[in-house]
């Protein structure tokens, strides 16, 4: 084999190796991330090619969130600022919770000759895989400072059980 035949390899080895990498970031990333799609109540536009600037409404966020349980319980806290808890609807399906809303937000501010106006509308949906089944009809949420916070009491199955052992 010739130097460059090796260093095609070589190069081929690497760009899979990447791939591979990239691929398995995407896949645990993936429930992290949410997708907003425009309102139907709103007239705001995903892309517009007026002026200078042309300007494309995101369509993915990150709802920064964390899971954590203990023997009684299973908590979800999802950071989501901007809304309302009227803008939120939560549902259990299985072993799954599941997050809607609708964001609505829009800021001005006008500085001498300049006007600064940001908009952001959008519904999203967030699924949240769930460690242990739960109680759906005991959960408890709050939504308070741009934080949700849902409590999720764990079914008797999947509550820890102690087992005394007699010892002779």
């Amino acid at each position: 084999m010739n130097a460059l035949t090796e260093l095609k390899h070589g190069l081929e080895g690497v760009w899979e190796s990447l791939s591979e990498g990239w691929n398995h970031i995407r896949e645990r990333a993936a429930s992290a991330l949410t997708r907003f799609r425009p309102s139907t109540k709103s007239d705001v536009p995903v892309r517009s090619n007026e002026g200078p600037f042309p300007f494309t409404a995101p369509t993915w966020a990150l709802l920064a969130g964390e899971v954590f349980e203990d023997e009684r319980q299973v908590v979800v806290r999802l950071e989501i600022p901007g809304l309302e808890a009227k803008d939120l609807d939560l549902e259990v399906r299985d072993d799954v919770l599941v997050v809607r809303g609708e964001k609505r937000f829009e800021h001005e501010e006008s500085e001498g000759r300049y006007r600064f106006l940001q908009r952001a509308y959008g519904r999203f949906q967030r699924t949240v895989p769930l460690p242990a089944p739960v109680q759906a009809a005991k959960a408890k949420a709050v939504y308070r400072n741009g934080v949700l916070k849902v409590e999720l009491p764990k079914a008797e199955s999947a509550r820890p059980r102690v087992i005394q052992i007699d010892v002779r």
